[in-house]
């Protein structure tokens, strides 16, 4: 029993994280290519939280969860954000490797730790994956609709959606060509994220500026329509729309300069995002009462409600090409995750094989593709936006409390960003995080409760023998 306690327990040190191991069947190594700067990552960290929160679930739980308060709800996700984003970023320049919170667990928590925030991490980044291309299907279909386009009514929703809905191919399609992006080459594909990213700032402001001479203040009251814990309710829905610095904080090994650069754009995407967040939120509560407000295409219909059909048609346009963003965004954080997991052996070392000359981990892509285009086409919006949260939530709370262990376990270890106010700022991460969850519904604690038992058994009936430190420790054992 002591064994497996020590065992579940070793920890990757700090000192000795290397760049890159060696691939499966004892081949040369495997590197990710270090091409992204400081402007690049920021981008993918911006393009990360501004999409969905803004273009979908700022509709959906205004109009069913918080009503106006919808700002409360970003505003409370945002504070919760920020205190663990300080944490993410004293993290992210002291040990610059792909796998973020999952690697961050590995070396503080031990073996187990890390194991199951990356077993999270999976589901969650493809769930999100799948909510936002749900999100992206109901503007192509709002254009559909102003075109007056006839369509099959099989491919245009998941079943129980609406009548004769079988599948919402639009959104299963994306899926697989955001997979399909990523499969190019970080380096390309980073290029169109920066791109995408500043094309959809300038829809956001678009919206803000319009927008604003069409605020009627009747439509604030009531601001609480669904009481206060409306507010806390839709903050914890719409909580994974202001994390994206997190999966860009997987991409570390494919930063020029990790270290340096991956800290500030931490800080810089999840500033940048808020404020465009607060300001839309205004807006489109304050165009439409909230029982009106869209549930899909929010801000498309609510331009389209005072007679801005045009501007209606350009929003829905740049929903569309700027909430692939968020797509491209958590894919590659999965992506990333999966193959800082298998090339740790806690998953077989198949999946940490990247290609040859792009060198990007296309056999996890693919497959991340397929199953977040299975989740997009057959599940419902808001089934699958529950799937998204209590492990993201949860991977908060242990880097945060992981940052508290660390600074005083090892304060010696040099640090390029320090989380200001320890503990004080990472404990209020932990807290918000662990508050959140408790508005989730109960339907959400069973999934997460599935899949915890599942990683379960993965873990001892492979991870626990197959891990790179479990294979130092037997050689170890048989040179002693």
């Amino acid at each position: 029993m002591a064994g497996l306690r020590q065992g579940v327990l070793r920890r990757k040190p700090i000192e000795h994280i290397e760049e890159a191991e060696t691939a499966e069947g004892g081949g040369p190594s495997q590197r990710l290519t270090r091409t992204l700067g400081l402007w690049q990552l920021t981008a993918i960290g911006v393009g990360g939280i501004i999409g969905a929160g803004i273009f979908s679930l700022a509709g959906t739980v205004a109009n069913g969860t918080a009503g106006p308060a919808v700002l409360i709800s970003f505003l409370i996700a945002g504070v919760a954000s920020a205190a663990a984003a300080f944490s993410y970023a004293e993290f992210a320049g002291l040990i610059p490797r792909a796998g973020s919170a999952y690697t961050y667990g590995y070396v503080v928590l031990g073996e187990i730790g890390g194991w199951f925030i990356g077993w999270d991490l999976l589901l969650e980044y493809t769930a999100i994956v799948a909510v936002v291309a749900i999100g992206i299907s109901g503007y192509i279909n709002f254009l559909l609709g102003e075109a007056n386009a006839e369509l099959p009514a099989w491919m245009l929703g998941a079943p129980g959606t609406g009548d004769g809905h079988r599948v919402d191919l639009f959104a299963a399609v994306l899926c697989l060509l955001i997979a399909y992006l990523l499969t190019m080459g970080i380096k390309n594909a980073a290029r169109f994220e920066t791109v995408v990213v500043g094309l959809k700032i300038l829809v956001v402001l678009l919206v803000v500026v319009v927008g604003f001479f069409h605020v009627k203040s009747d439509n604030y009251t009531p601001f609480f329509p669904y009481g206060v814990s409306g507010a806390f309710t839709g903050a914890a829905t719409v909580f994974f729309a202001v994390f994206g610095y997190d999966a860009m904080s997987t991409a570390a090994e494919e930063s020029k300069d990790a270290q340096r650069h991956m800290p500030k754009a931490i800080m810089y995407s999840l500033a940048v995002s808020m404020v465009l967040y607060v300001l839309a939120c205004l807006v489109l509560t304050g165009m439409q009462p909230y029982q009106e407000i869209d549930k899909e295409a929010g801000f498309s219909t609510a331009f389209k409600s005072v007679g801005l059909t045009g501007i209606a048609d350009v929003i829905a346009v740049g929903a569309i090409i700027g909430i692939l963003t968020v797509m491209f965004t958590f894919m590659l954080g999965v992506t990333r995750v999966w193959y800082a997991m298998s090339r740790d052996g806690l998953l077989p070392k198949w999946f940490a094989k990247t290609h040859p000359t792009r060198h990007v981990p296309t056999r996890v892509t693919w497959i991340v593709g397929v199953a977040s285009a299975a989740i997009a086409g057959f599940v419902p919006i808001g089934e699958a936006a529950e799937l998204t949260n209590i492990g993201i939530l949860l991977a908060f709370a242990v880097v945060c409390t992981a940052v508290i262990v660390l600074r005083y376990k090892r304060p010696e270890l040099p640090r390029s960003f320090r989380c200001p106010w320890v503990p004080f700022v990472p404990a209020v991460g932990v807290a918000a995080s662990i508050w959140l969850i408790t508005y989730l519904a109960w339907q959400t604690w069973v999934r997460f409760a599935i899949w915890f038992v599942v990683g379960l058994v993965v873990y001892f009936a492979y991870s626990y023998r197959n891990s790179e430190l479990a294979k130092a420790e037997r050689a170890a054992g048989r040179q002693g």
